[in-house]
């Protein structure tokens, strides 16, 4: 207590106060006198008690900010009575709560970061892997017709690649919340048909045919580059798993509450046991034949979940899968 320099100076002042009043009570006479001795001892007995009862308690508080700062686990401060120190401890409670939160939290954005760039170094090895055997197929390879086929397949690895690491720092970029949305009127059928324009020669070649329902005026609120980019990462998955020869219809309902885009393909639909992690980051699926990197859609969720609207997958009671996008009014 003494090394606080207000106590030392309260000491002081109490000492020089008792002593002038003890002096004063033996002018009047030796009882008076002794009253005033009685008087300062009991006070000066009551204070120090007291003070260094609140002494304890701020200690015990400033072990458990301690222990706070040295990452213990389990933190408890002993309640106090109603008072001064009663609104520090709430106060601190509060403060030790939430920083507890945040630890918790670096801690497993530290895990989710590690296991992230486990992931894509993973889902960049196996094209590398890929290109170098192919590069040295070409280098021992002197029939020219098998040359420009491993050529071929060497430019489909890197265009693959940097797809993905596109959509890797696309990802990314959304996850850190530095991706500033614009909010615009968007006119549905502009933003389908500008989603399908970079299909239209691969469908062609495949032999897809796509329909769309959509009445004119139906408008939404959004970013339409964002948006447009989602709506083709589910046209790229559905073109994907339908193969040759199939179909995509494009549906749009507006309702008092909500709008809905449906994207329905004649794929083979998707295995039940699939769809709780459809939208998980490098999930591809359980399936054998399951291609692509397992981004692509859940790039296309954090678009439009960013931006108020919700998305589902489903299998079609006729067949085949549906995105269901749905935005509020």
């Amino acid at each position: 207590m003494l090394r606080n320099r207000e106590f030392r100076q309260f000491v002081i002042l109490f000492f020089l106060i008792a002593a002038v009043y003890v002096l004063l009570g033996f002018r009047f006479n030796q009882a008076a006198g002794i009253l005033a001795i009685a008087s300062a001892i009991a006070f000066g007995s009551l204070f120090f008690i007291y003070t260094k009862a609140r002494y304890k308690s701020i200690a015990r508080i400033s072990e458990q900010i301690d222990l706070l700062l040295h990452n213990a686990d389990q933190l408890t401060i002993n309640n106090t009575q109603e008072g001064e120190l009663s609104i520090l401890q709430s106060e601190i409670s509060k403060m030790m709560l939430r920083i507890r939160e945040q630890n918790d939290a670096l801690k497993k954005e530290k895990e989710n970061l590690a296991n992230s760039l486990a992931d894509i170094a993973h889902q960049l090895r196996t094209p590398l892997t890929s290109a170098n055997l192919i590069l040295s197929l070409l280098a021992n390879n002197p029939d020219e017709n098998q040359q420009k086929a491993f050529v071929r397949e060497t430019e489909e690895l890197l265009v693959r690649m940097d797809w993905l690491i596109t959509s890797l720092l696309k990802l990314s970029r959304l996850e850190a919340g530095i991706v500033m949305f614009q909010s615009e009127q968007i006119d549905i059928n502009n933003l389908i048909r500008t989603a399908l324009r970079p299909f239209l020669i691969p469908m062609e070649l495949h032999n897809i045919d796509f329909q769309i329902d959509s009445p004119k005026g139906m408008m939404i609120q959004g970013d339409f580059s964002w948006l447009s980019e989602a709506i083709q990462n589910i046209l790229k998955n559905s073109i994907e798993c339908i193969g040759e020869n199939g179909k995509i219809e494009i549906n749009c309902v507006d309702t008092p509450l909500f709008t809905q885009i449906d994207i329905h393909d004649s794929g083979g639909g998707f295995n039940m046991e699939d769809l709780p992690r459809l939208f998980d980051r490098f999930y591809r699926g359980k399936s054998q034949n399951a291609t692509g990197y397992g981004i692509g859609l859940a790039l296309c969720k954090m678009i439009i979940a960013r931006q108020g609207g919700s998305i589902i997958a489903k299998n079609h009671p006729l067949g085949g899968a549906v995105f269901a996008i749905r935005f509020p009014k």
